[in-house]
């Protein structure tokens, strides 16, 4: 991407604390989501903005809870909203909140019609779940198996070792994104003609 006027202006992260802090703009598409203040039990300590802004410095940085800025609130806190985001599928909700706004202020329909299965093999180390030796990229870690649209915006994904073949993979993800309420709307499938068709067919119409 050309580094232009526009750019700058639609991607800059001056006048925020960390580059991953939220933008007032981007705040506006992501706080009605989030839970309100609950009307029981005691009042909430911290601001929802500064919770997300913490996970969100966690996700970009990939640091350890425990090194998190003490400008945020105690890891501990900041873990257990993140666990409870994402065991409720809240995070999930906002992925598809997020996408429909990007295709949209790109002028597409806010649904997908067609999307794009591949996977990427990252080093890691041993903590934190699974991993292998993809033997084809000479990587140990693990193997991220994504559905995108066509425009490189994350559906789903799943994750396993990276011992595990695209072959034995990619299937696993097909019921996935069957189940998930915006790639409904998808219609068309592309993935690599090494991957096992017949499999990703049946398991996408199960």
């Amino acid at each position: 991407m050309a580094w232009t006027e526009t750019a700058r202006r639609d991607y800059g992260r001056r006048g925020l604390r960390y580059a991953s802090d939220c933008a007032d703009d981007e705040w506006s598409v992501v706080a009605p989501l989030l839970q309100p203040m609950s009307k029981v039990g005691r009042p909430r300590e911290h601001d929802p903005r500064t919770l997300w802004n913490a996970i969100q410095y966690i996700a970009t940085t990939g640091c350890q809870w425990a090194q998190l800025p003490k400008e945020f609130p105690p890891f501990t806190t900041v873990q257990y909203h993140f666990y409870r985001m994402r065991d409720s599928g809240l995070l999930d909700l906002i992925n598809e909140m997020l996408v429909a706004v990007t295709r949209l202020s790109e002028g597409r329909k806010a649904e997908p019609t067609a999307a794009i299965i591949d996977s990427q093999s990252v080093k890691t180390t041993e903590a934190g779940g699974p991993r292998g030796y993809d033997a084809g990229k000479k990587i140990k870690g693990r193997k991220r198996h994504i559905v995108t649209d066509m425009v490189g915006n994350i559906l789903e994904d799943i994750v396993h070792g990276g011992d595990v073949q695209d072959r034995d993979g990619a299937p696993d993800i097909a019921p996935n994104v069957r189940q998930a309420a915006r790639p409904k709307s998808i219609r068309f499938y592309l993935w690599s003609v090494s991957w096992p068709f017949s499999q990703l067919r049946a398991n996408r119409a199960c």
